[in-house]
């Protein structure tokens, strides 16, 4: 019985190194490639991307580019106005070079300081933009 009992505890050990290592080096892998701010996405390509915007622009995206995914997985873009978490958006990124995007509202008040966190399925932050909007 004890050999049977150690021999499981062995290939649980050996199972936990295979898997465990894997996981760890498909989140390491993932990586932004490119990520920006614009007025819109058309075939899957950013449209007027810049750093600053007007007020009355109405909605804007979060285009990125992410490499490395080594099997499916997700990135979460998370809006910010100011210091204050305005949106939350999960994204699925199903192959090793995978362009995606979220986009959000802007009212016409919300002017000021405001940036996007790209985050990884573990909640590590992979790349923030950041851009203004003015009156």
């Amino acid at each position: 019985m004890k050999k049977r009992t150690d021999q499981l505890a062995s290939a649980l050990i050996v199972l936990s190194l295979v898997v465990f290592p894997a996981s760890t080096a498909i989140a390491a892998d993932l990586q932004v490639e490119d990520a920006v701010v614009c007025s819109n996405v058309v075939d899957r390509q950013p449209v007027d991307s810049a750093v600053s915007f007007s007020a009355s622009v109405g909605r804007l995206y979060f285009y990125t580019r992410i490499v490395g995914a080594e099997e499916p997985t997700q990135v979460v873009h998370a809006w910010y106005y100011g210091d204050a978490e305005r949106a939350r958006v999960t994204l699925a990124v199903n192959g090793s070079n995978w362009r995606t995007y979220s986009s959000k509202v802007i009212q016409a008040h919300e002017t000021g300081a405001w940036r996007v966190e790209v985050l990884d399925a573990d909640g590590n932050s992979l790349e923030t933009v950041q851009f203004d909007v003015t009156q």
